[in-house]
């Protein structure tokens, strides 16, 4: 689904205050995926100079449900419903994140919501620093439930 809205919404989210004032970028590859970067500023790293917890978690918060959003369309109601951080090692550079999920995962989910039923998917996101090292890994739990009375 590529409307207007779903468009202008990926063109923009960049800007968004949250994410901007942390130098987030993100950038779509493809339907199902979005590649997130973070470069180590003095506006998003905390005392002892390495990337603050917040804005890591900040660039992997929206990313899982936008393209859910995209793929499932306005036929499903689709939230962020509880995420956790583990942090693995201090943050030195710039890190990065890929989110994609896969059109399996996509089927799955729409079977698994065909009913009027909830579905609660969980998608897992490493961060990594230039050197390809863990610096951070997000679990996000999502709420899919396909639309009724439509």
């Amino acid at each position: 689904m590529n409307t207007l809205w779903t468009h202008l919404r990926e063109r923009f989210i960049n800007y968004y205050p949250p994410l901007f004032g942390a130098g987030i970028r993100a950038y779509a590859i493809d339907e199902r995926t979005i590649r997130v970067e973070m470069k180590l500023t003095p506006l998003n790293r905390n005392i002892v100079g390495v990337h603050f917890g917040g804005s890591l978690y900040a660039m992997c918060d929206p990313w899982f449900m936008l393209i859910l959003m995209r793929v499932l369309g306005r036929d499903y109601i689709v939230w962020d419903k509880a995420a956790a951080i583990k942090f693995i090692k201090p943050g030195r550079s710039t890190v990065t994140a890929k989110f994609h999920i896969p059109e399996e995962r996509v089927d799955e989910i729409i079977q698994a919501a065909t009913n009027g039923e909830k579905y609660e998917p969980t998608f897992t996101v490493d961060v990594v620093d230039e050197e390809g090292q863990i610096v951070a890994q997000v679990e996000k739990l999502l709420y899919v439930k396909k639309k009724q009375n439509m």
